[in-house]
C-alpha cells in the first residue's frame, strides 16, 4: 500500500492534519470523504483539487466516498463566502447531483473490490431528521463559543449572517459522524477552508464517545499573479463540455503561466513522482517548450472529456499555434471555427456576390473593411501579408467563388501575422 501523506507531500498537496492520521493510514485500509458543493450542474476546475485528493486515496489503497450536499446545498457553506447564497429547490439540487456524479465517474473507480469508490447523499439522512430531534440530539454537544471562534464565523460577524449560515458547520459536522457510524468512515478531507468545519465532526464523534475521527486538509491553489484558480478572462472553467468546449478546457492548461504549471503538473496529473521529475528536468532543459503545459493539458482533456475531444481540441490549436494549412481549417466544424476565431472581426456579406465571381480587391476593400482601399489591399498583397484560408494572396485580380468558402459558408482572412478576420456568406 503506497504512503498517503507521502504522496500528497511530494506533490505538495498536504497542508494540515490532525495527529494520529498518518499512523492510521499506515495500518489500515481507511474509507474517507469529502463534501462537493451541488448548487451547480457541473464542478469545475476548481472542484479538481479534491477530485484529485479522492483520486489520489483511492490509487494508495484507501476507499474514497464523494459525498455530494443534497442537504447541506439548500443550507450554503458561508467559508470564504461575504455574502449568503440563494437556496436551490430539491428538484434543482438532484438536477446538479445527477450531473456531478457523471463527471466524478471519469476519475474514480466505482467496480474494483473493497476500495470501490462511492457517492453518498447528505439529503438521505438529514429528510427525516427533525429539526427538534437535530437540536436536541446533535446540537448539545457544541457550544456557541466553539462554534463562534471559527473563522468562517468571525469573518462575517461585522456584516451579520443567519443562522441558517451559522448552523452548516453543525450539519456538516453531523455528515462525519453519521458517515462514521454507518459506513465506517474514519477520516474526512478538504480544502484548508474547511478545517473549521471538518474539526467540528471529529469534535462531534470525541463528544459523543463513539470513537475516534481524523481530518486532513490541501492548500487551496492561487495563481503566481494572484488571480482566482479556476477561472479565465470569460469566466469558470467547468468539466462539462456544454459549458466549457474541450478547446477551451486545453487551452486553460495550455495557457497557464511556467511559473503556476510547477504547481497543476504535481497536482492534477496521475503519473507518478520519477515521470513528473523528468519532465521537469525537460522543462528545465528547454525553456520555452512549454512541456509542462502541454502534457497536463493532453492528458486533463483526455480524461475529462475523450481521447477524440483531445485530438479535435489540439487539432484546433494547431490552428493557432501552429503551421496550418487549408487542409487544416477545412477540418474544422462550424463550431470550431467559430470558438478558434472568436474574438475576431466578423463580416458578414451576401452568397449572392459570389455567383459570378467575386474580386478579391472588391471583397477586402468594397465589402468588408479590412482594407480601407483597393490601393492598400494591392500594398498589402504586394508585401505578402494577405492570405485567404492560409493560402497566401499572390495575385490582385483573383477571383473568388463558392468552392473558396470553409464549409460551403466561410472565409478566413489573415493580415499581417496576427490580424484573422472572419468573412460569413449568407
Amino acid at each position: 500500500m503506497k504512503n498517503f501523506i507521502e504522496e500528497l507531500g511530494w506533490r505538495k498537496m498536504l497542508q494540515d492534519f490532525v495527529p494520529g492520521t498518518e499512523d492510521l493510514l499506515s495500518k489500515e485500509m481507511v474509507i474517507g470523504y469529502i463534501g462537493f458543493d451541488p448548487t451547480a450542474d457541473s464542478l469545475g476546475v476548481g472542484n479538481l483539487v479534491q477530485i484529485m485528493t479522492l483520486t489520489h486515496f483511492q490509487r494508495c489503497g484507501h476507499k474514497p466516498i464523494a459525498l455530494v450536499g443534497g442537504a447541506t446545498g439548500m443550507v450554503g457553506d458561508p467559508s470564504g463566502k461575504s455574502l449568503e447564497r440563494n437556496l436551490l429547490s430539491e428538484t434543482e439540487l438532484n438536477h446538479n447531483l445527477a450531473c456531478q456524479k457523471a463527471q466524478l465517474e471519469k476519475f474514480l473507480n466505482f467496480d474494483c473490490g473493497i476500495n470501490s469508490a462511492e457517492i453518498v447523499n447528505n439529503y438521505d439522512w438529514f429528510k427525516d431528521f427533525s429539526f427538534l430531534n437535530f437540536i436536541r440530539d446533535i446540537g448539545k454537544y457544541i457550544t456557541v463559543n466553539y462554534m463562534l471562534a471559527k473563522d468562517s464565523v468571525q469573518n462575517r460577524l461585522d456584516n451579520g449572517m443567519s443562522f441558517t449560515e451559522f448552523s452548516y458547520q453543525l450539519v456538516q459536522g453531523y455528515d462525519f459522524l453519521w458517515l462514521f457510524e454507518n459506513k465506517g468512515v474514519k477520516l474526512q478531507m478538504g480544502g484548508s477552508d474547511q478545517w473549521g468545519n471538518i474539526v467540528t465532526g471529529t469534535e462531534l464523534i470525541r463528544k459523543k464517545g463513539v470513537g475516534s475521527a481524523f481530518a486532513l486538509t490541501t492548500p487551496l491553489i492561487k495563481k503566481a499573479d494572484g488571480s482566482k484558480f479556476g477561472k479565465s478572462e470569460s469566466g469558470n472553467i467547468w468539466l462539462d463540455p456544454k459549458k466549457t468546449s474541450p478547446f477551451k478546457f486545453y487551452q486553460f492548461w495550455l495557457n497557464a503561466s511556467d511559473e503556476d504549471i510547477k504547481t497543476y503538473i504535481r497536482i492534477f496529473s496521475l503519473k507518478g513522482r520519477e515521470e513528473i521529475e523528468a519532465l521537469e528536468k525537460l522543462e528545465l532543459e528547454n525553456p520555452g517548450k512549454r512541456t509542462l503545459q502541454k502534457d497536463l493539458a493532453q492528458e486533463l482533456t483526455e480524461r475529462v472529456h475523450s481521447k477524440m475531444d483531445l485530438q479535435r481540441a489540439m487539432l484546433s490549436s494547431d490552428v493557432l499555434f501552429g503551421k496550418p494549412t487549408k487542409a487544416t481549417l477545412e477540418q474544422l466544424s462550424d463550431t470550431e471555427l467559430l470558438e478558434v476565431f472568436e474574438g475576431s472581426v466578423v463580416f458578414k456579406c451576401d452568397i449572392a456576390l459570389l455567383e459570378n465571381g467575386l474580386n478579391v480587391l472588391d471583397l477586402l476593400a468594397n465589402h468588408t473593411q479590412i482594407q480601407a482601399s483597393k490601393s492598400d489591399a494591392k500594398r498589402t498583397i504586394k508585401g505578402g501579408g494577405l492570405s485567404l484560408n492560409f493560402d497566401k494572396i499572390e495575385n490582385e485580380e483573383q477571383i473568388l467563388d463558392i468552392k473558396d468558402l470553409l464549409n460551403n459558408k466561410y472565409l478566413l482572412v489573415k493580415k499581417g501575422k496576427k490580424e484573422y478576420f472572419l468573412v460569413v456568406f449568407e
